[in-house]
């Protein structure tokens, strides 16, 4: 990648940004970005929900972001950002050069990707919608399909997520359980007590 951009001379056109812990700056780079009307590329081969992918398109920017995961939620291809397939970089790359290609040629063209990504980001994806589905999923769960407009889609993919993450390593943990032999009574016809068993307790 170093090499093409050398070798086209992009070097003023290309940016590659290492990974930020500063939030407040990280909205200044996507401005910045957003203000020469440039656009944000998230090629990962895969990503659970895609932070970087709200935050860009928050900030306005047109946004390429991995079909694999989260951001396939997050975009509606072509209204909202793009797909884009890591597996595939020729193809990838043809998807954001048409891009620019039509930028060049209707300048409304970025101005109403952008758009799109905000609208997306306002109706889906802020903090208050995000406590208010919480809520819902929280204290009404059993009843969601009766008095909630959660997608079905959404909510598996919540659920199956938290089962990954925190139940199964816990699952894992839990030793099985062993059989024991089976106890057979002896010539008066009593059963032997398991080892196991509770030992009975004598009141006096």
């Amino acid at each position: 990648m170093h090499s093409l951009i050398k070798e086209y001379q992009l070097k003023d056109c290309v940016r590659w940004i290492v990974a930020q812990k500063n939030r407040v700056r990280n909205g200044e780079l996507y401005r910045i970005i957003a203000d020469t009307r440039g656009a944000f590329v998230q090629p990962a081969l895969y990503e659970a929900f895609g932070l970087t992918v709200v935050e860009a398109m928050t900030c306005g920017l047109p946004t390429f972001a991995t079909c694999n995961g989260g951001p396939s939620e997050i975009i509606k291809n072509g209204k909202s950002g793009f797909h884009i397939d890591p597996y595939h970089g020729e193809k990838a790359a043809n998807v954001i050069a048409s891009f620019f290609e039509r930028c060049a040629r209707e300048p409304q063209y970025w101005e109403k990707i952008s758009k799109g990504g905000l609208e997306r980001i306002y109706s889906r994806y802020t903090w208050g919608i995000y406590a208010k589905r919480l809520l819902t999923l929280s204290s009404v769960y059993s009843f969601w399909k009766h008095v909630s407009n959660l997608e079905r889609s959404e909510t598996k993919r919540y659920l199956e997520m938290f089962y990954c993450l925190r139940l199964r390593p816990l699952i894992e943990k839990v030793p099985l359980s062993v059989d024991e032999p089976e106890l057979v009574p002896d010539a008066s016809g009593a059963v032997p007590m398991s080892p196991k068993s509770p030992q009975p307790r004598h009141f006096f």
